[in-house]
């Protein structure tokens, strides 16, 4: 990575905490207030996870499950089947079990409000896990990644590839999705992405040429990113919508250079779509787009393997949920909450919060996430041969 993206990446992040509101300059320190009182061993700590057919979410609630019973509590982890109702139920019935914590993988920031909120009023702590819970004050901590930098990592991915510090001129053709538009940190990963690319656009450099949520253009605002979103994330309608875009654009033959995808969910519907629509691209060779993704997962892998998917951004979820533990582990013995080095606003409050860092990844570390613990050698080796 040049000089200059790095400084442009270091600008990012610095606007991201002017943005949220003070990402706090005492990382590790004692920030927030004195927790009353203390939860004994085997009181029940709730876990709500937004769905089970998501790889990840499976890896961060049962991680996370694993880690708590051997400290000595009770667990109750629910999967909320992608249904905003499902998930206040859960989290309801967390309360009626006198869970004392409660942790909340939000399916919608704002639909869950009303369940956290009984939890709080019924005393349980409440920590947003990874999304936000909005528009609420019953929200005590939020545990997450720092967002922006995903896009700017999956942006800087693209702008290698391109040359586009180097004065290519293009026009290349990129098409660009976001994430869910019920998921508050889907604006976040494309404001990181969008900050870098726009300024290409304005110059005429990368063109989007299809009609995809009415046409990005150099006009097109970080406010505009759900009319380029894929609700749930999912799979099947990023395939549906890419296939609809090289009906419409790429048909006969146009090159597509690049897709800002946020998720590998939804590069996998892009990937998918390329192969069924457009046999003569291959990957491997100049014919096939640099697709980026996010969360590492086991099809990202196998796809950055064999040339398909350019980059992964990798968001260590053992990490993730080290940090959450650590923050339960610290209320239930009544201490302060270590390591809160930022700010989110939910509309309602600033809500403390710890914030990892991502790694990108590709084809050239790749074998970072063996050596990170997060998958086995043996199952890496089955992904990539």
């Amino acid at each position: 990575m040049r000089f200059t993206k790095k400084a442009v990446a270091l600008l990012a992040g610095a606007a991201l905490c002017l943005g949220l509101g003070a990402c706090g300059g005492s990382r590790g320190g004692q920030q927030a207030g004195g927790e009353a009182g203390s939860i004994e061993k085997g009181a029940t700590i709730g876990i709500s996870m937004p769905t089970k057919s998501e790889e990840r979410w499976n890896k961060d609630g049962n991680n996370l499950k694993a880690k708590l019973e051997k400290a000595g509590y009770k667990v109750i982890l629910s999967f909320a089947d992608d249904k905003p109702a499902q998930q206040n139920a859960d989290i309801e019935n967390m309360v009626n079990n006198d869970a004392k914590v409660v942790v909340v993988a939000a399916k919608d920031g704002t639909a869950v409000g009303p369940a956290v909120e009984k939890a709080h009023d019924a005393g349980a702590k409440v920590i947003a896990y990874d999304r936000l819970i909005m528009n609420t004050e019953a929200v005590d901590y939020y545990a997450t990644f720092q967002l922006e930098q995903v896009g700017v990592l999956e942006a800087n991915y693209l702008i290698d590839k391109l040359g586009l510090e180097d004065g290519a001129k293009g026009p290349f053709n990129i098409e660009l999705f976001t994430g869910s538009p019920d998921d508050n940190n889907a604006k976040y990963f494309f404001k990181g992405a969008w900050d870098l690319l726009q300024p290409y656009f304005e110059s005429g450099v990368l063109v989007s040429p299809s009609n995809h949520g009415q046409g990005v253009t150099k006009d097109f605002t970080v406010d505009d990113w759900q009319a380029i979103s894929v609700q749930s994330w999912k799979t099947e309608q990023a395939q549906k919508d890419m296939e609809s875009i090289l009906d419409s654009t790429y048909a006969h033959g146009e090159k597509l250079d690049a897709v800002l995808s946020p998720y590998d969910g939804i590069s996998q519907g892009v990937i998918n779509a390329i192969e069924a629509k457009r046999p003569d691209m291959k990957p491997g060779t100049d014919t096939w787009p640099y697709i980026t993704g996010q969360d590492a997962m086991e099809i990202a892998v196998s796809n950055i393997a064999k040339d398909k998917q350019g980059e992964t951004v990798f968001k260590n979820v053992n990490e993730l949920a080290d940090a959450v533990y650590e923050m339960i582990i610290e209320i239930a013995e009544g201490k302060e909450v270590s390591g809160i080095n930022g700010e989110f606003n939910n509309n309602s409050i600033d809500v403390p919060s710890k914030l990892l860092d991502p790694q990108n990844i590709t084809k050239d570390n790749l074998s970072d996430l063996v050596k990170a613990g997060y998958i086995t050698q043996e199952r890496f080796d089955e992904l990539t041969k």
